[in-house]
């Protein structure tokens, strides 16, 4: 017996991070209002939790999308597999070179470049495609407002997301040279 339509039940899960923030934080109030011993200590440390895990929870619910896309996405250890029905792949986020937002295609997709290999090309819809915010979050500066507003905006043309910075090459030469 189903209580929750369908779409009430992806909407509540798509901001799980915030409603168990919410919660969390009227519940650290509620402690905070008694005040009584062990629990006024732990209420405001509780708060502080629940804040920092409404703000993430905020970010992760703008990343995902509706789901139901083409596909499937794993990400294990840093590695992003993608499973599709027509094309599929897998790159390693510690050789990713650039990632690319491309509004262009319908539905929107991320493009993971990495060297001497073919891009990997993953639907913004695809099914657990919510897990490459966590692989995009590890990259050394990338702007996670930019992303998301990038997102929200699918742009008509592929928009570099993040591209790593080419090392200096002064700083690559031998030491010592007189």
């Amino acid at each position: 017996m189903m209580f929750f339509r369908p779409e009430a039940k992806a909407a509540l899960w798509r901001w799980r991070e915030v409603l168990t923030g919410m919660a969390l934080a009227i519940l650290a109030l509620w402690w905070l209002a008694q005040a009584h011993g062990v629990l006024g200590y732990i209420a405001p440390v509780m708060l502080v939790g629940a804040g920092a895990l409404i703000m993430v929870g905020l970010q992760r619910g703008r990343f995902r999308g509706a789901g139901g896309g083409l596909g499937t996405v794993q990400v294990v250890e840093g590695e992003v597999t993608y499973f599709g029905p027509l094309n599929g792949g897998s790159v390693s986020m510690r050789e990713v070179q650039r990632v690319t937002l491309d509004g262009a295609q319908s539905p929107a997709h991320w493009r993971l470049d990495q060297p001497h290999q073919p891009p990997l090309m993953i639907p913004v819809d695809a099914d657990g495609a919510d897990a490459l915010f966590d692989a995009f979050s590890a990259l050394p500066g990338l702007r996670t407002e930019r992303m998301l507003a990038q997102l929200r905006d699918t742009p008509d043309a592929p928009v570099v997301i993040w591209e790593r910075s080419a090392p200096n090459l002064a700083q690559m030469e031998p030491q010592g040279r007189a």
